[in-house]
């Protein structure tokens, strides 16, 4: 079974600082992407940052400049490194990673982590 642990949410005020982190255990073969997405109350999840299986990055236009996505020590966990925080980030931040399984290696599937509170104060 495959779990995706996100930790490192938390109260910040405008300007300060998060960093959270994501590992993905279990029966994982291979992973393409893993990263980050965000809901806040009343609005749509949206894509926060990404990282493809070449590490290459992706961020959503409203981070970009102020989160550094990367990679772990462990192949399967991401990094999100977040700076000049504003009240317009706060959400629950969700972990996703599309991975297949060696039980059925040729199908690519999503998985998402609980989720992690970011609450930035003004």
């Amino acid at each position: 079974q495959v779990q995706l642990v996100e930790s490192g949410g938390g109260l910040v005020q405008a300007g300060g600082s998060l960093s959270l982190a994501c590992v993905a255990s279990g029966e994982i073969l291979s992973i393409t992407t893993m990263g980050w997405y965000r809901q806040a109350p009343g609005n749509e999840r949206e894509q926060v940052a990404m990282l493809t299986v070449n590490d290459y990055a992706i961020y959503g236009d409203s981070v970009k400049g102020r989160f550094t996505i990367s990679r772990g020590n462990d192949k399967n966990t991401v990094l999100l490194e977040m700076k000049n925080l504003k009240p317009e980030d706060t959400a629950v931040y969700y972990c996703k990673a599309n991975l297949n399984t060696p039980l059925v290696p040729r199908l690519l599937q999503d998985y998402w982590g609980q989720g992690t509170q970011v609450t930035v104060s003004s």
